[in-house]
């Protein structure tokens, strides 16, 4: 019995994080709020424009800054001149080490898409009854 693969525009979808041995250590999320606070200098900022509480945000960076075992943000208390936030030298190198990842991701994602194009074109011969 022959088969085909059903009519129709499918693509190929996939997630990608880093696990620690407990948790998620890094993933697409976390990184954007690394960038943010590069960006912003200030949790509370970066988390606003990520729609995220501050409770959420801390308790991220908590994670990230457990499980690495040195911190990836640094934060001051406020004050007359107000707190703040910093990444650190780990902190930039996890995002780049986690982009560089996620490309390879992307383009193995493109692979299967493609590999699934061709395979969508041929014919499948089954077990199945004459």
């Amino acid at each position: 019995m022959e088969h085909s693969f059903p009519e129709g525009d499918f693509h190929v979808r996939g997630r990608f994080w880093i696990s620690g041995p407990d948790e998620t250590f890094l993933g697409y999320g976390r990184v954007v709020l690394l960038e943010r606070i590069k960006e912003y200098g200030s949790i509370t900022k970066a988390a606003k424009s990520m729609s995220m509480s501050y409770r959420h945000a801390w308790e991220l960076i908590e994670s990230m800054n457990l499980q690495h075992g040195k911190p990836l943000v640094i934060s001051a208390v406020g004050g007359r001149g107000g707190g703040g936030a910093r990444l650190t030298t780990e902190g930039e190198r996890a995002i780049i080490i986690f982009r560089q990842l996620h490309d390879r991701f992307k383009d193995f994602l493109k692979d299967l898409e493609s590999e699934l194009a061709s395979l969508k074109k041929q014919r499948i011969r089954t077990g199945g009854p004459r």
